[in-house]
């Protein structure tokens, strides 16, 4: 079922985008049957769980974290990762900076965006983002990767639509005005609700849980 699963998705997937599975919450036999499926993205949302999914799970497995990151948890997520996508405040950014600096390791990451409706989801605006990247150079030890957002909790595909198109748009408006970070490739919009929405508004990868393993 979870390979079916996996197939048929990226049977649908343009060229160069990728399907990265959300492995949280998911017993470990779940994701080796995904693993076993030809999957190699994965991603967590809680560092407990990371860090005792990682070590048991075969070593060429590319991790992702996507999940609110506490500066007291960098520990237990930045050696398991190659990317953070829920860099979401000027903090966490300047402590993995600096835990970049203690291991002599660059570390890729995506700014979370703020478009949703609910104050309670968490990340940047446009302008804080610009801010950010005009200042890329105040963080030698993070790669700055592309964008991650959510959009509004709604079954309304417009209004989806319009808070995946404000991404979008940011993200091309940013790649067009920085063309030295050679690493801004990443538009990481769209979950297992809304995936083909955010591939029409140009999705470079997709976060996809329920659709793989529920």
């Amino acid at each position: 079922m979870i390979a079916d699963n996996i197939n048929r998705i990226k049977n649908e997937l343009p060229a160069g985008v990728q399907l990265l599975a959300v492995s949280k919450f998911r017993p470990i036999e779940a994701l080796q049957e995904a693993y076993d499926a030809g999957q190699r993205l994965f991603a967590e949302s809680r560092p407990q769980e990371l860090a005792a999914k990682a070590p048991a799970l075969p070593s060429d497995i590319e991790w992702h974290f996507i999940g609110h990151l506490q500066t007291n948890k960098l520990k237990m997520v930045l050696p398991y990762v190659s990317m953070v996508e829920s860099v979401d405040s000027l903090h966490l950014l300047s402590e993995i900076n600096s835990w970049g600096k203690k291991e002599g390791r660059v570390v890729n990451v995506l700014l979370e965006m703020h478009v949703a409706a609910e104050e309670s989801k968490q990340g940047f605006h446009e302008e804080e983002v610009l801010d950010i990247l005009f200042r890329s150079s105040d963080y030698p030890f993070v790669r700055f990767c592309g964008l991650m957002g959510m959009a509004t909790n709604t079954d309304d595909a417009e209004v989806v639509r319009a808070d995946f198109t404000r991404i979008s748009l940011h993200f091309d408006y940013l790649r067009d005005l920085f063309p030295e970070l050679e690493a801004f490739s990443v538009l990481s919009i769209g979950m297992s609700s809304d995936w083909r929405i955010a591939l029409e508004c140009g999705s470079t990868e997709v976060r996809i849980g329920t659709a793989i393993f529920a």
